[in-house]
């Protein structure tokens, strides 16, 4: 049994503990929840395991190799005996203070760490609120256990055991616990590490003992007359999963690249968090934080949007507990297939929540991550419902909208929808092609009804450029394949002239407008020409892994954008 299939087997459990400390903190009128936060831990927890799936197996390859051909000492009889197993386990929480300690205090180790500060309640949900870039660099630190010849079951259950233990001590509803909180980890000792206030900040990063913090001089007792504010000293302010994940990493890089002295670029990444180069924090200076001013982010949503959000929060339970036991069993492209469509659903139920899509959206992302994933695994029937379907939910979207030239949007819409439609059997892919060019001429029209032709010249050289050099790989064939059929090169020239003036009309457009919405749309319409070119690539070049996935995530991230872009609305991050 793998480690993924036992925390599958644990969720219930996990469940069952947050919905009784939710009753215990309603009963004593001390609620310590809020419906978004929540469902922002869970799901940060289910992306963190999702992508726990493609790095284990890396993980521990590299410790059985180090123990394998670097180990100081063997001794299995040992390490497998009752003292050897509390040894390993004493072992590993030493690692662990350490690996944890520098996670406060190395920027870049931060990055990974910091998602599981990022709430600013503090409650059982807390604790599954977990990194997905974890993996990057966690792993180096329990190598010292390799050396000492620790094999890998018994360093893979004690790693297991650390991390369940830190659970239950994730709970403003227990208190005090008198000895027990000097020498353990516990609620209260640990409500001091989750806290900003400058008493509390960096202390107390034992898993199972405290001991270490006592040792090196991290150590904080709770103080009743200094009550816990949780977060991070630069809140977080939203409910993407992808930011959430990004966000230190995106602010470390900025900082580098701004600082003009190349030893700052690298003191940037290694210092402690918050650390600037003095030229960056003179230009660019942030305020100082200020306790008091702290706030809570709970942006208002409605009783709809999260009965909404709470019905996807269910399906995604169900899909992340299907694909983590299954993941072992299913080859590399069905499992990103599933990451991308369970990573789909994470971002529109954050992104409805923070208002910053609306309902008719999320049933257009939900039904095109699963059109994506029916074709990926093969689920003919499901895909022949769900790619349709995911077009009928934008015109019907855009059907309902205030907007200005919606005619054109909507028969871009259609030609698209009869596109998907031809596409999904065989024998109609001239009149796929047919319904496409239809459709990305109608977004032209969209496009030229509030810009000037190809205002951006440039963009429209180095986009005919591209579309020039791509129409002449699918003609000669290059050294894959005999090239196009003579009867469908009129056809794809004709269709490629007519991308690539949408593409080249975007990005113009998107220079006079100079808003976000606009360059939304030319993302959109970069992805258009991206997704034909997998597409193109794989039927008349070579055939490409991941094939369904890779055209069909570019698409429809391509109509989303654009959709999304020409209504108004904002798939964008808050912050």
């Amino acid at each position: 049994m793998t480690p993924n299939q036992v925390i599958v087997l644990a969720t219930p459990v996990f469940l069952l503990l947050i919905a009784i400390e939710f009753w215990v903190g309603r009963r004593r009128r001390r609620n310590t929840y809020a419906l978004a936060d929540t469902f922002s831990s869970i799901g940060l927890g289910m992306l963190s395991r999702i992508a726990d799936v493609f790095t284990f197996a890396l993980r521990l390859g590299i410790y059985v190799w180090v123990q394998d051909h670097a180990a100081l000492w063997r001794n299995d009889g040992f390490w497998t005996s009752s003292a050897g197993w509390l040894l390993a386990l004493v072992f590993y929480d030493f690692l662990y203070y350490w690996n944890h300690r520098l996670g406060h205090e190395v920027g870049l180790l931060w990055a990974a760490h910091v998602v599981h500060h990022q709430s600013q309640h503090y409650n059982l949900s807390t604790a599954l609120r977990q990194p997905a870039s974890y993996a990057l660099l966690g792993w180096v630190f329990y190598l010292p256990m390799a050396l000492a010849g620790v094999p890998p079951l018994v360093f893979a259950v004690v790693g297991l055991v650390d991390l369940l233990y830190q659970f239950w001590i994730h709970t403003e509803q227990v208190g005090s616990l008198g000895r027990f909180d000097r020498w353990f980890a516990s609620p209260s000792n640990h409500r001091v590490h989750h806290a900003v206030n400058d008493r509390y900040l960096d202390k107390n990063y034992g898993g199972i003992l405290m001991l270490w913090d006592h040792l090196f001089g991290s150590f904080e007792p709770e103080d009743p007359e200094e009550p816990c504010v949780y977060g991070t000293r630069k809140p977080l302010q939203s409910w993407d999963p992808v930011w959430a994940n990004a966000e230190v990493y995106a602010g470390l890089a900025r900082d580098s690249a701004r600082t003009g002295r190349w030893g700052d670029r690298l003191r940037t990444w290694i210092k402690p968090p918050g650390w600037r180069a003095p030229d960056v924090a003179a230009r660019w200076p942030t305020p100082a934080f200020d306790l008091g001013a702290v706030q809570r982010f709970d942006p208002p949503a409605s009783r709809g949007a999260q009965a909404l959000a709470a019905l996807v929060f269910v399906l995604l339970l169900g899909g992340v507990a299907f694909f983590l036991w299954t993941a072992d069993a299913r080859a590399l492209p069905g499992n990103l297939a599933w990451t991308a469509a369970l990573l789909a659903g994470l971002w529109a139920q954050g992104a409805l929540l923070q208002g910053r899509i609306g309902p008719g959206m999320v049933l257009m992302v939900l039904s095109a991550a699963l059109a994506t994933l029916a074709a990926a695994e093969g689920w003919t029937e499901l895909h022949r419902v769900f790619k349709p379907l995911t077009m009928l939910v934008v015109i019907g979207l855009v059907l309902r909208a205030d907007v200005r030239h919606k005619g054109w949007l909507l028969a871009a819409l259609a030609g698209s929808l009869a596109g998907d439609a031809f596409l999904m059997f065989e024998g109609f892919f001239i009149a796929g092609l047919a319904s496409f060019l239809l459709a990305h001429l109608a977004y032209i029209a969209r496009l030229r009804s509030d810009a000037p032709w190809f205002a951006d010249r440039r963009a429209l050289g180095a986009v005919g450029a591209v579309g020039l050099v791509m129409y002449a790989l699918l003609w000669s064939g290059g050294p894959w394949s005999g090239g196009l059929p003579p009867g469908l090169r009129a056809p794809v020239a004709a269709y490629v002239l007519v991308i690539a003036l949408m593409v080249s009309q975007a990005l113009g457009r998107a220079r006079v407008h100079a808003d976000p919405a606009a360059w939304r749309v030319a993302a959109g319409a970069l992805c258009f020409m991206l997704s034909d070119t997998l597409l193109a690539t794989d039927r008349f070049l070579v055939p490409l892994p991941a094939r369904d996935l890779l055209v069909l995530a570019t698409y429809y991230a391509a109509q989303c954008l654009m959709v999304a872009g020409l209504l108004g609305k904002a798939p964008r991050q808050g912050t």
